[in-house]
């Protein structure tokens, strides 16, 4: 059960974007649901780390690379996506400097599932370092659609701090949208808690370039 009020969320959002429009920016501004925790000892308690899809997609503009057999990458090149083969992979040598390049140059990779056991014998630990480890494509799996999966699942992990940032939408998306996308991310943020809403201290949306809203 949610305990934001719906009707000051909608007022939050609306805010949160009418600042944006006054102070328009030369690139689109993302979203960020900002969290303040409390109750919770990160040295002692548990670390919570989950995923969820949100309705509608959050960063459109995500980079994505498939990391792809011969079917794959062919079909990763006629969609526009880009795709590295088995040999481009192997030629990276597990150097570390290229392999962060390669991380930093994606927001997330795909890789064929025939592929995806192989990645740390070819490239070594850098990706899981990264954050960025692939996750698998099947043949009987839409390519497209897959992608799009991805660009819409958020991620909430606990590490050493009481603060969580995680993107939630972009200044151009319908509020209806914006406000749906958060409640998804708050309820699914509360249900990882041991306390639920008792470890939530506060909760804010904020532009990118904008001022914070607080929500709860």
């Amino acid at each position: 059960m949610s305990k934001i009020n719906r009707d000051s969320l909608v007022e939050s959002v609306g805010t949160m974007l009418e600042k944006s429009v006054e102070k328009k920016r030369k690139f689109t501004e993302s979203v960020e649901l900002q969290v303040v925790l409390k109750n919770y000892d990160p040295q002692r308690d548990k670390r919570f780390s989950g995923t969820i899809k949100l309705k509608t997609i959050p960063r459109p503009k995500m980079r994505i690379c498939i990391l792809g057999d011969e079917l794959h990458c062919d079909e990763a090149r006629s969609n526009g996506v880009d795709c590295m083969t088995q040999e481009e992979l192997k030629k990276l040598n597990k150097d570390k400097k290229l392999i962060k390049k390669l991380a930093k140059k994606y927001d997330a990779f795909l890789a064929s599932d025939s592929l995806i056991r192989m990645i740390p014998r070819i490239l070594g630990p850098g990706l899981n370092k990264a954050g960025k480890f692939p996750s698998s494509l099947a043949h009987s799996e839409n390519m497209m659609g897959k992608i799009d999966e991805v660009k819409a699942t958020i991620k909430f992990q606990m590490k050493k701090v009481l603060v969580l940032a995680v993107c939630v939408g972009h200044v151009n998306m319908p509020p209806e949208d914006l406000v749906g996308n958060i409640n998804l991310s708050v309820n699914f943020l509360v249900s990882l808690l041991k306390k639920n809403w008792q470890n939530i201290k506060c909760l804010y949306v904020k532009s990118t370039m904008g001022p914070a809203q607080r929500i709860y």
